[in-house]
């Protein structure tokens, strides 16, 4: 699990495909490995990586069929630069909201602009992921944990400040650029709920679950 708190940025060395997959090198920059062991999951622009080596000046990963299937590896160029965050511990600070590095969707950045000394950017998302995507609520662009500022047909605004253009990739986005998107997990574990409580019918004494009702009854939602 990680947090969308971006602890550093860094390169593509290298780009293999072998046996119909990707095997990449990234070089971690400023990231501190000296508590990262074989094995364990680096987030990369948002993608949840393994480490199945670690030469020194960063980590060799696998990327699978599925994964490339869901992201813009396939377009990553050797020296692009990337967004790295290692997974959570327990006992460190949760800075931004839960991410899991399960890509949800590509988004295209439709317009960039400043405002003052941030940035303001407009992102298209498909509607397969429209439903999850709320006005101040989370959602994860690149690995990095943004609050959606409004919406507007079928893409969100965000507000960028200055310090989070500084330490992402984000200071380099224009217009026609893809994204990784991954909403709130909450969200999507609402509607399973809700949808399971919808089509199962309620044993004796259960009130059958997740329901509108309910939800409002408790807070979550206005009636």
């Amino acid at each position: 699990m990680f947090t969308g708190i971006i602890e550093a940025v860094g390169s593509i060395a290298d780009i293999r495909m072998i046996g119909g997959d990707m095997r990449l090198y990234v070089r971690t920059g400023g990231l501190d490995l000296s508590d990262v062991k074989l094995g364990d999951s680096i987030a990369t622009n948002g993608v949840c990586l393994t480490a199945v080596e670690l030469p020194g000046d960063g980590f060799i990963a696998d990327v699978s069929r599925e994964t490339l299937a869901h992201t813009r590896f396939e377009s990553l160029a050797i020296g692009e630069a990337v967004n790295l965050e290692k997974a959570m511990r327990a006992d460190t600070r949760f800075g931004g909201h839960i991410v899991t590095g399960h890509v949800d969707a590509l988004g295209t950045i439709v317009e960039r602009s400043e405002d003052a000394r941030s940035v303001r950017l407009q992102v298209r998302m498909p509607a397969s992921i429209q439903r999850y995507v709320a006005a101040k609520g989370s959602i994860t662009v690149d690995g990095v944990s943004l609050t959606v500022n409004a919406l507007e047909c079928d893409s969100f605004l965000l507000n960028i400040v200055p310090h989070t253009a500084q330490e992402t990739i984000i200071d380099s986005y224009t217009a026609g650029r893809q994204v990784h998107l991954e909403v709130d997990i909450i969200a999507r574990y609402l509607e399973r709920l809700m949808g399971a409580a919808q089509t199962d019918e309620p044993a004796d004494g259960d009130a059958g679950g997740v329901t509108l009702a309910l939800l409002a009854n408790h807070g979550f939602m206005r009636r």
